[in-house]
C-alpha cells in the first residue's frame, strides 16, 4: 500500500476530511456525468460546513463553538467559513450546511452549483449576534442542529 492510500485510509478512519483549494468550483465527482444510481455530486468531502457572517465577535464565536460541541464530534469538527462582501471563498461540497443569517444562505446559493445544493441539507438559523441575546433564537439553533445531525447519520 503506497503512502497516499495509507494516509487516506488513516484519515478516513479518524474521520478527517482533507480540504483542497479549488480552481473553478467545489469538489465534485471525478466524472462529469454520474452513472445511474450515483449521487449528482461527490458528498464525501466535509460532513458539515458552518457559514458565518464576517466580523463575528469572539464571544459569539465562543458561544457558537460550545453549542456545536454539544452535538458531537461531527458538528464540532465542522468547517467554519465567513461570508465577506457577499462572497464565500472556496466552499467545499458537504452533506449539510448551517447558514447563520439569510445573507449567508444567499451567498451559499450563489456560490454552489445546483447539484451540490440539491444533494445537501441546508439549514438557516439566526445570526450569531442574535443568538447571544434571544432565547427563542437559541431554541431554533438547537432544532437546526438536531436536523443537521439527523441528516448526517449514516444511512443503513
Amino acid at each position: 500500500m503506497n503512502a497516499s492510500l495509507r494516509q487516506r485510509e488513516v484519515n478516513r478512519l479518524l474521520g478527517l476530511s482533507p480540504v483542497r483549494l479549488r480552481a473553478r468550483g467545489p469538489m465534485m465527482a471525478d466524472s462529469a456525468t454520474p452513472a445511474a444510481g450515483e449521487p449528482a455530486a461527490d458528498m464525501s468531502g466535509a460532513a458539515c460546513v458552518l457559514i458565518l457572517p464576517a466580523g463575528c465577535s469572539p464571544s459569539a464565536l465562543d458561544m457558537l463553538g460550545r453549542a456545536v460541541q454539544a452535538y458531537g464530534p461531527t458538528l464540532a469538527r465542522a468547517a467554519r467559513i465567513e461570508v465577506r462582501d457577499g462572497r464565500l471563498p472556496d466552499v467545499p461540497a458537504a452533506r449539510a450546511y448551517l447558514a447563520f443569517g439569510s445573507e449567508q444562505a444567499q451567498a451559499l446559493g450563489r456560490e454552489l452549483p445546483a447539484a451540490v445544493l440539491a444533494a445537501a441539507e441546508v439549514v438557516l438559523v439566526d445570526s450569531p449576534t442574535t443568538l447571544q441575546g434571544d432565547a427563542a433564537a437559541k431554541r431554533r439553533l438547537w432544532t437546526a442542529m438536531r436536523t443537521v445531525r439527523r441528516a448526517l447519520r449514516p444511512r443503513a
